[in-house]
């Protein structure tokens, strides 16, 4: 059966912070009409991008319907519970746990934690082949996933072993039926991707929030709960060096327990980052003695996983495992050893690289024509400019995910449109400075301006100012215009708008002085209103303004009058009906009473 991926984008939430892509450590992010999805034979399921979203935009597969349908379906479902459950769910005991779980309806709960012994007992073994060579640990999937996609040429090196989490599975089946069902809880989110590949072995993966949300859903309360000391403990036994496992270095911790391995043939490197180090010249390592290399692609190990609830207390969690790990009982009894070995399917390598030329070409689209303008802002997300063009060619991400493109783009819109304007336009800072002018403000004091320009070094003979426009960026207006005061007074203010009709020379001006940034900068727009074209549009656009006041004017009269006349009609009307005598009975008519009282009325 075919699932949804296990990190979706739920994309009406999706801000453009490009946040994810900032911290996804193999950029398997595609940016697409401002939306941020993840590309599924990219990702390596790590859930980095999930726990920074600042949206909750990145979604983690809801497989809890499943789980409870597995249950419903009548068969026997045992739990693979994660060794870092110790570090979780503080303050509860674990017959606790185990009686919420078997209140949910599990038939019992057992440690992923023997599987992983399973596999430790199978590393040492491997250690003392030979000849010597160096072995990777295929524990995480998201390390095994992270080799194969990007260190293609490293996958033989990963050892030949199956999972704790698969081996532990086949375990179960092995202990208590092949037609059990196996549900996985733990921190992890790349597990359920491989309980999706081992449909036959891991029936569902859950997270540990899946789990708090089961409880609650079921008002199970694991803390208030008594345990039964004959049915509330793990199946078919305990763990013990297994234990360790959810911390880093706790496969090495556990190997070393059982027999004497020297500590240079162990090392453990957790966190993406960490292990892209490590592994960038393993090609090149030839070792004398056979080295084991424990990867984890959380920081810290899984107790660090993307869905555990503490996510900064590091040190707290490791006492914690490692004090449940001393307490293991029964430390004689061990479960017989079976075969665990496997081949890894291969997997494509998404190492495609454009040439230097090609990524210099999609550069030159966001306006970066030369090393200089790559400024490494990181403000797309990406490490650096670099990444980001090649990020461009291969359609992940958008000319608009580059802050200082769009800054730019912005800045040469605005630009455009205030030269296009037959007005003058300036805009001045609280220093009085001008930041920003056109043509015609600069044509319109061009006796002002030419002085300037000959104090820092005139123009040729007979060319204006106006071709020279930034020759008055960062000259202060007070030398430009004799109203400079007016922008002195909004700067103060803060006003957003000033309008004035104001002489200047032969000519008057109307201008409007408007806030942009209050008390730092303002703009105005200068209109000759001497002009003839201007003229024509004042003379227009006031004669439309009469005419609209007198149209008003003659709607409120024809109003009133209405108005007077219907109240006159009906007062006049009602002074006919008491005065005028009624029309004459006709024949047949009933008497009327009212009258013949007017009859006698008129007698008289």
């Amino acid at each position: 059966m075919k699932f949804l991926s296990p990190i979706f984008t739920e994309r009406h939430e999706c801000q453009d912070c490009y946040k994810c892509v900032r911290h996804c450590p193999v950029k398997a992010i595609k940016v697409e009409a401002g939306c941020a999805s993840v590309i599924p034979e990219m990702c390596v399921y790590c859930g980095q991008c999930v726990e920074v979203c600042p949206n909750n935009a990145k979604r983690v597969r809801d497989d809890l319907s499943r789980a409870r349908q597995l249950i419903a379906s009548g068969k026997r479902v045992i739990v693979s519970l994660a060794p870092s459950f110790v570090a979780e769910f503080t303050g509860i005991r674990a017959g606790q746990l185990i009686a919420g779980l078997r209140r949910l309806g599990f038939s019992g709960v057992s440690e992923t934690a023997l599987g992983a012994q399973q596999v430790s007992a199978h590393v040492r073994a491997k250690l003392a082949e030979v000849p010597p060579r160096v072995y990777l640990s295929s524990a995480c999937p998201s390390i095994v996933a992270y080799v194969q996609k990007y260190h293609p040429s490293l996958s033989g090196a990963i050892i030949g072993l199956l999972s704790p989490l698969v081996t532990h599975a086949m375990m179960l089946r092995r202990q208590f039926g092949q037609d059990i069902g196996v549900v996985f809880i733990g921190p992890c989110i790349s597990k359920k991707l491989e309980a999706d590949a081992q449909p036959g072995l891991v029936d569902v993966a859950l997270t540990f929030d899946d789990l708090r949300r089961w409880f609650e859903q079921e008002h199970v309360e694991p803390a208030a709960l008594e345990e039964d000391a004959g049915r509330d403990c793990f199946v078919p036994e305990r763990a013990r060096e297994g234990a360790l496992y959810p911390m880093d270095g706790g496969m090495i911790a556990g190997i070393k327990r059982e027999c004497s391995i020297s500590d240079e043939s162990l090392m453990c490197f957790s966190g993406i980052s960490s292990v892209a180090r490590a592994l960038g010249d393993l090609e090149t390592l030839r070792p004398e003695k056979s080295l084991f290399v424990e990867l984890l692609a959380c920081e810290g190990g899984c107790i660090n996983g993307p869905r555990t609830q503490r996510k900064a207390q590091t040190l707290r969690k490791r006492i914690e495992v490692l004090g449940y790990a001393d307490r293991a009982a029964n430390p004689e009894a061990r479960l017989p050893e079976f075969p665990i070995g496997m081949s890894l399917p291969p997997a494509p390598s998404v190492t495609e690289e454009p040439s230097d030329a090609q990524i210099r070409d999609g550069l030159r689209s966001v306006g970066k024509r030369s090393i200089d303008d790559e400024l490494n802002c990181g403000g797309c997300g990406y490490d650096s400019c670099r990444q980001f063009g090649r990020a461009l060619l291969l359609h992940r991400a958008e000319r608009s995910m580059c802050v200082t493109y769009m800054r730019q783009l912005a800045h040469k819109k605005a630009n455009a449109l205030i030269q296009k304007m037959p007005s003058a336009v300036v805009i001045v800072d609280e220093a009085l400075r001008v930041v920003e002018h056109n043509t015609a403000f600069a044509s319109l004091f061009r006796g002002k301006a030419a002085g300037v320009q000959a104090g820092r070094g005139a123009p040729a003979a007979g060319k204006t100012v106006a071709g020279e426009l930034p020759a008055l960026e960062g000259t202060s207006l007070s030398v430009l215009v004799p109203f400079h005061p007016l922008f002195t007074s909004i700067l103060k203010s803060g006003v957003d708008v000033l309008e004035r009709d104001l002489r200047y020379r032969e000519t008057i001006l109307h201008i409007s002085i408007f806030t942009i940034e209050k008390h730092c900068i303002v703009g105005a727009i200068l209109q000759d209103i001497t002009l003839p074209a201007v003229q024509r549009e004042q003379v227009i656009g006031r004669a439309q303004e009469v005419i609209r006041k007198n149209l008003a004017t003659v709607q409120k009269i024809a109003y009133l009058l209405g108005e007077n006349a219907a109240e006159t009609e009906t007062t006049l009307n009602s002074i006919i009906d008491s005065f005028a005598p009624p029309n004459p009975p006709k024949a047949g008519d009933p008497p009327d009473k009212d009258a013949n009282d007017w009859r006698k009325l008129y007698r008289r």
